[in-house]
């Protein structure tokens, strides 16, 4: 299946940020257990790179892995050489889009304002980042005029309003702290809960 298409079926893509290396497989492991398919590492954690090309390689076949918080056409290029199949920024930079595409990567930046989405639209984005996303009704209200474009919101979604979002249009959704506590000690009963934590997103989505 196609990258694109696996982010459309299965939605939520779990954003993994400052945990630690040696924490980050056991994690991925336990969000695949509850349902979690796509994981993204932002490029401003430790050892970014080589942990993309870690569960690039263990989680073949299982899930899908890209690359967050990309910032420039360097670390896009870095991120891509490292397994990334998606590419994600917080913000709109039409030639990490542009390389994106040409790598044939899913393109997801970052916008906010109705003028920044078109523009990531036109850019050849195959999803916009919603960033950050204050409401669903903000969802909805873009997707009035711009229900072509396809909108992930991230920031602040959680178990209390990704069924709002979804319904408001968003065909993918951003997960970070509401899903993964990286303050939470990585233990066999912290991972249970991630996992159950993590079947309850899928489930609030069906």
């Amino acid at each position: 299946m196609k990258a694109l298409h696996y982010i459309l079926q299965y939605k939520i893509i779990a954003i993994i940020r400052g945990v630690k290396p040696k924490d980050v497989l056991p994690i991925v492991a336990s969000l695949h257990e509850g349902g979690i398919k796509i994981v993204e590492i932002t490029l401003n954690s430790e050892d970014a790179l080589e942990l993309i090309s870690k569960l690039s390689s263990v989680m073949k076949n299982k899930m899908l892995i890209g690359a967050g918080t990309v910032l420039d056409v360097k670390s896009a290029k870095a991120a891509a050489k490292h397994g990334a199949q998606f590419i994600i920024s917080p913000s709109l930079d039409i030639n990490v889009v542009k390389f994106a595409n040409q790598k044939k990567l899913v393109s997801i930046p970052g916008a906010f304002t109705a003028t920044e989405i078109v523009e990531a639209h036109k850019a050849g984005a195959d999803i916009v980042k919603v960033f950050p996303a204050p409401s669903p009704r903000y969802i909805k209200d873009l997707q009035g005029p711009l229900s072509h474009i396809r909108m992930m919101p991230t920031g602040g979604i959680n178990l209390e309003n990704i069924d709002q979002f979804k319904k408001a249009g968003a065909v993918a959704f951003g997960v970070g702290s509401s899903l993964i506590n990286t303050e939470a000690q990585i233990i066999k009963e912290s991972l249970r809960q991630l996992s159950q934590k993590a079947n309850q997103f899928v489930e609030m989505i069906k």
